[in-house]
């Protein structure tokens, strides 16, 4: 599902990443462990096709995240560390809206947003305006959006961030649900994690 090989990314003065090379197979749960600073959210980006690599090379279910960009983004469902959601937006609303934005059409908006509030377990808040959510839910919502078009390969960046300790069990065994139907890579820089 990724194949990773020689990334580095160099800044103006800073290399961020040097000569990275990994692999995740279909229907893994694999971690990205380091200290902040050491890269993984640059690797994600890279991954994600947010930011061009400097050097090396990095595929998606086979296709190349720099020239192939839009096909990666279809195959890919992503929650950056910081959430940006429409807090003004109801749950319902928020994800039919992004289905929209990712291709689906209007019906099947509808059916994915529910699929993916039950899977969430964001039904009983799904009427609800998100900037009023605790952190616990935003997150859930973040991971719904994530899913709602129905990606083979989740990338979640620091997804317990700020979470209490109930709400990063509920948000661990939603990874470990994903991991039956989806590849999933994360980042943390907590070990326990």
């Amino acid at each position: 599902m990724i194949e990773v090989a020689n990334l580095t990314k160099r800044y103006a003065g800073h290399t961020a990443v040097t000569d990275v090379s990994f692999t995740v197979g279909r229907g893994e749960i694999v971690g990205l462990l380091g200290p902040n600073g050491a890269g993984k959210s640059t690797i994600i980006r890279i991954l994600s096709c947010f930011m061009p690599a400097t050097s090396g090379t990095a595929r998606v279910a086979g296709f190349d995240v720099f020239p192939q960009a839009d096909e990666v983004r279809r195959r890919l469902g992503y929650l950056p560390e910081n959430n940006p959601l429409h807090k003004e937006m109801r749950v319902c609303e928020y994800l039919k809206f992004r289905a929209r934005l990712k291709g689906l059409s209007r019906g099947r908006s509808r059916e994915r947003a529910d699929v993916v509030m039950r899977q969430c377990a964001l039904a009983d808040v799904s009427h609800r305006i998100i900037g009023q959510l605790s952190k616990g839910y935003q997150q859930r919502v973040g991971l719904a959006d994530a899913l709602v078009h129905e990606p083979e390969l989740v990338i979640l960046d620091e997804p317990t961030l700020g979470l209490d300790p109930n709400q990063i069990r509920a948000v661990r065994q939603l990874i470990k649900d994903l991991g039956r139907t989806h590849t999933v890579l994360l980042s943390s820089h907590i070990l326990p994690e």
